[in-house]
């Protein structure tokens, strides 16, 4: 008499290894198809915005009512990450991407450059949600693999924000024929990649990392998440000091990068370069940032996350001499342009990393969210500054400033990593 079949069971560890190969799968689609609204709005506002209002000073708030707005949805995001999951808080920050675009797109039809930048600041939000998705990431991650994880969902990135800019012409164009004003279609189109953004997280993240994570580590009283995102955050941080550093080596990385990536269109522009080279020369320095993040995530996980901090600090100023002593070279500004995102990738992958690291399951979206706050804070201050020593002193001096500046953080976090080490 043959006995009945068995069904194999599925161990507690496998069933977590299959939910996270699910999650990274679905976030590294959102990342693709959000990477597209966000680049899209990176290759035209400050250009949008020097022609609407005629100033190369106020163009240089396009980037920072982007990164501004950015900082200001970090904790909405990390709060409703902390209550509802990873769902709710990725849900809130492209439904307010969508929303941004499509105010800039009225503006734009409009002809009013402070409605612009009010719009601008709610597409935001998609990078908001990006930045949030790579910790979502390492909710389930196995110990000694974060950084791979994160900068996976990093790298799936690299499809939609290098397609992105290039496809502003053509978008532009459709929307033209459908009745729209020139460079408003671009807009109307990163909303509809928003839009998708938004039903892949919301209908298809489940079960929820975070929530999944909270119940296996401490159950229910974890899942209730703390309170006072700030509160808790600081916390956390005076107790931890690895995580304030790589909260400052984030933080420099990103008011590097934005600073100077800001208005390199503008310089482009004023120099006589069409939207097609000003499109490709963006693309490429996405390229740089997301292309080789898997590699800076293995390394990371290998070599340590420090080294690969320093290393980014390394890139940093590497990028902007070559920025700073271009001139008009569109090829050297090019290549200050990809050293640039390598650079911030080391910084954004190893410093994350080393954050979810350094703190607790229970308080890591209160840490993370500030550390998101922060960094965008950050940058849309370099991006103020930017504007105003690009449009009094010069691109050159700007090239000199951020050098300073990641040369010093380099300098600085070698020093207390070789003070803490025996």
């Amino acid at each position: 008499m043959s006995s009945a079949p068995t069904t194999p069971t599925v161990s507690p560890s496998d069933r977590i290894r299959g939910v996270q190969r699910r999650t990274l799968a679905v976030l590294s689609a959102t990342q693709i198809v959000s990477g597209v609204g966000v680049a899209v709005g990176l290759a035209l506002s400050s250009v949008v915005v020097d022609e609407l209002s005629g100033s190369t000073v106020i163009s240089g708030f396009a980037g920072t009512a982007t990164v501004l707005g950015a900082a200001l949805l970090a904790l909405p995001t990390a709060k409703a990450s902390g209550k509802g999951g990873r769902r709710a808080g990725l849900s809130l920050a492209y439904a307010a991407a969508l929303a941004g675009c499509l105010i800039s797109a009225l503006a734009i039809s409009l002809r009013t450059w402070p409605l612009l930048l009010a719009g601008l600041v709610l597409v935001g939000g998609g990078s908001a949600g990006s930045l949030a998705a790579r910790y979502s990431a390492t909710d389930l991650s196995p110990k000694g693999r974060s950084a791979r994880h994160l900068s996976l969902v990093v790298w799936a990135s690299t499809i939609g924000s290098v397609a992105g800019p290039n496809l502003a012409k053509p978008a532009d164009q459709i929307g033209m024929r459908l009745g729209l004003v020139e460079k408003a279609g671009p807009f109307v189109f990163a909303a509809l990649a928003f839009a998708v953004a938004m039903a892949f997280i919301f209908c298809l993240l489940r079960p929820d990392p975070l929530t999944l994570a909270r119940s296996l580590n401490d159950g229910p009283a974890t899942a209730r998440g703390p309170k006072g995102t700030i509160r808790t955050a600081w916390q956390t941080l005076r107790t931890t000091p690895m995580a304030r550093r790589a909260l400052v080596m984030i933080a420099v990385s990103h008011t590097a990068m934005v600073s100077v990536m800001s208005m390199t269109p503008v310089k482009l522009h004023h120099d006589g370069s069409n939207l097609d080279v000003i499109g490709l020369v963006i693309s490429l320095h996405i390229a740089g940032m997301y292309v080789l993040s898997p590699v800076v995530g293995w390394l990371a996980d290998k070599a340590g996350k420090v080294p690969v901090l320093v290393l980014g600090m390394a890139l940093l100023l590497s990028a902007a001499t070559l920025a700073g002593t271009a001139g008009h070279g569109v090829w050297q500004v090019t290549a200050a342009l990809v050293l640039l995102g390598l650079g911030w990738s080391c910084g954004l992958v190893a410093g994350s990393a080393l954050v979810t690291e350094s703190v607790p399951l229970e308080r890591r979206p209160a840490v993370q969210g500030l550390s998101d706050l922060l960094m965008n804070v950050c940058g849309a201050t370099g991006t103020i500054v930017a504007g105003a020593i690009v449009g009094t002193l010069g691109y050159g001096v700007l090239g000199l400033v951020v050098g300073v500046m990641a040369a010093l953080a380099g300098v600085w976090l070698t020093i207390v990593w070789r003070a803490d080490r025996p």
